[in-house]
């Protein structure tokens, strides 16, 4: 076992997490440091930035940084270069939700989900693919499930997912010429706080009410960190949370319909106020990072 540990390939690396602060992006950390990656931790929470990186045994850095802000990643990118050297591992992890009836949704904030998780995928690799071509390193794109079929009352977040995949594909064939490799993380039920509210969660609720037991579990981020681990050792081109996921790619065909019949009966026994209850950003991550964005001044300034 020592031997394995001295030998790990990923040992005096260095690691890129954004969405950092809390949830499976800290766990993530956790995970990489202590099988001795040197870690940079990304994220809008700079206290739970600090918090995190307390306790990871190995040398960490924490930027403050929006992945919407291109010119803010891209100096995220120089003060790891500086610090801690090019990055070997960027996991783009950063991932809001909100909730709610697309025509009741803020329209703002159905876009700053978007942005989050789609803009800020891209953003990432745009600012740190020159280190990876360095380092013939690996970048992995987190996904979902609601990839696979997308949920009404959810039509930001399901769209987001689907594009951040789609990009990942996309991007893995331009960059593999430069010994790039790109996985991507299709992630299930997790508990973090951004399904704290499921129950109350309509649509959601009955698609998982109709899932088989196995599929209704909901893993743990530090569960879900371990798969993530082990998929990065390997530099897998698709990892599962859980791994029985897999079994699902062959069946993507069949789950937009499966969930449009599910997510209509649900809707139809829902009053409109049941379903308003929703509207909104979910955990306290999405509602960290929708405070910063709507408390920023630039957003009010005239175009220029």
């Amino acid at each position: 076992m020592h031997d394995e540990a001295v030998h790990d390939p990923l040992r005096g690396r260095v690691a890129v997490i954004t969405g950092a602060a809390r949830g499976i992006g800290s766990a993530l950390a956790r995970q990489l440091s202590g099988v001795g990656m040197h870690v940079a931790l990304l994220g809008r929470e700079e206290r739970s930035l600090h918090q995190t990186a307390a306790v990871l045994p190995g040398p960490t850095l924490c930027v403050e940084a929006d992945v919407t802000d291109q010119d803010a990643l891209d100096r995220a990118a120089e003060q790891v270069a500086r610090e801690l050297g090019d990055a070997s591992v960027v996991v783009a992890n950063a991932g809001v939700a909100a909730g709610g009836p697309f025509r009741q949704t803020d329209a703002d904030l159905w876009r700053r989900v978007i942005d989050v998780n789609l803009i800020g995928a891209a953003n990432t690799a745009r600012a740190f693919l020159p280190q990876l071509a360095r380092t013939h390193g690996y970048f992995l794109q987190i996904a979902s499930t609601a990839a696979f079929g997308s949920a009404p009352m959810m039509s930001a977040y399901c769209a987001s997912k689907a594009g951040a995949e789609s990009f990942a594909r996309a991007l893995r064939g331009e960059v593999e010429p430069d010994g790039v490799t790109v996985g991507i993380a299709y992630v299930h039920w997790t508990g973090t706080d951004m399904i704290s509210g499921l129950e109350d969660h309509p649509v959601l609720r009955a698609l998982r009410s109709h899932q088989p037991w196995f599929a209704r579990r909901v893993h743990s981020p530090d569960q879900v960190a371990g798969w993530l681990t082990a998929g990065v050792h390997r530099r897998a081109l698709q990892i599962y949370a859980p791994p029985w996921l897999r079994w699902c790619q062959p069946l993507r065909p069949l789950f937009p319909a499966v969930v449009t019949r599910v997510a209509r009966r649900e809707l139809r026994r829902s009053t409109a106020e049941e379903l308003a209850v929703d509207i909104g950003v979910m955990g306290a991550g999405g509602r960290a990072d929708w405070d910063a964005y709507s408390s920023d001044p630039r957003r009010s300034r005239p175009p220029q």
